[in-house]
């Protein structure tokens, strides 16, 4: 036999056969050590249960001290640990702000834009202060000018077509075009003052008894008929054309270097629904010479005639330009 079959068989308690059934006073010991000897640890256990059973027994023995982790907090410190609210984590993610470049480039712009948008309002409602305070007359007025501006540019507007149309569609087109060519110069005839000129118009007469009626006052009255459409103008016999103007001779005006007397008298060409009210307006040429005392007539006529004429300056350096 071998040495393995001589070998006393120990039982799972770490008792041999022999041991085991010799002697029964010896139950009690067996007993004892049974008691003494740590629990069997399943096959299926890891490697680490020696290490567990240890910290076990040395937990259980008494007066050992218990050691944790210093760097793992109690059950207790865990409990006690305060939670943040809802808000509280919400005012941390937003302070302090966290702004990149894209984001400070788009409220740059934004700001910009905003601020554009405010300078236009406010200009637009400085614009639209001046009429918010006119009485509703005054704005009827004002209405009817524009209204009377917009016709005249649609008129000029359709006559330059047709005169395209007849250009186009003439047979003789150089007939056509010198025929155009003779009244083109004739409506610039009128505008210069070399030829004569009738249509309806009104008549406009200042009287200045203690002569404070000044240049500019009547150059105003001129400026505020050209806007209101008027094609010819004479005053006292003298014609106004663009390069008119208006100088302080004592208690006269010189118009264009010819001196001229109250009454001052203009005959103005044009359309009188247009012309009257624009001198009538709040602020205007009647009420300012009215505030110098002196006395203002309008009327209006189908035919006034204007036959002041000026002598025709040849330029010294301006040629035209067509071929």
């Amino acid at each position: 036999m071998s040495n393995q079959d001589e070998r006393p068989q120990v039982s799972r308690d770490g008792l041999s056969r022999e041991q085991a059934g010799s002697e029964p006073h010896r139950d009690h010991s067996g007993n004892r050590l049974r008691k003494e000897l740590p629990q069997e640890v399943p096959a299926a256990a890891s490697d680490t249960a020696p290490e567990a059973n240890a910290e076990a027994e040395a937990a259980t023995e008494p007066g050992a001290e218990q050691t944790s982790d210093p760097g793992r907090p109690s059950g207790d410190e865990e409990r006690t640990e305060p939670t943040l609210t809802g808000r509280q984590r919400l005012a941390e993610g937003l302070w302090p702000p966290r702004v990149s470049r894209a984001q400070l480039i788009v409220a740059v712009l934004l700001f910009g834009l905003g601020f554009g948008l405010a300078v236009q309002v406010a200009s637009n409602s400085d614009s639209d202060s001046a009429l918010r305070g006119a009485r509703q007359e005054d704005l009827v007025r004002i209405l009817d000018e524009l209204d009377g501006r917009t016709q005249r540019l649609e008129d000029e507007k359709q006559g330059l077509e047709k005169q395209r149309q007849e250009l186009q569609n003439s047979s003789d087109q150089a007939a056509e075009a010198r025929k155009q060519t003779a009244e083109k110069e004739k409506q610039l005839g009128i505008l210069a003052g070399t030829v004569g000129a009738q249509g309806p118009g009104i008549t406009i007469t200042i009287e200045d008894a203690k002569g404070t009626v000044q240049a500019d006052m009547l150059l105003d009255a001129i400026q505020e008929l050209r806007a209101a459409g008027a094609e010819a103008i004479q005053v006292n016999g003298v014609r106004v054309v663009a390069g008119t103007y208006l100088t302080d001779s004592g208690k006269s005006v010189d118009v264009d270097g010819n001196k001229i007397n109250a009454p001052y008298r203009f005959k103005v060409i044009g359309k009188p629904q247009d012309l009257e009210p624009a001198l009538n307006i709040p602020g205007g040429v009647v009420q300012t010479l009215e505030k110098e005392q002196a006395t203002v007539t309008v009327e209006q006529s189908g035919k006034i005639v204007v036959d002041a004429l000026r002598a025709a300056k040849r330029p010294d350096y301006a040629r035209s330009s067509s071929q």
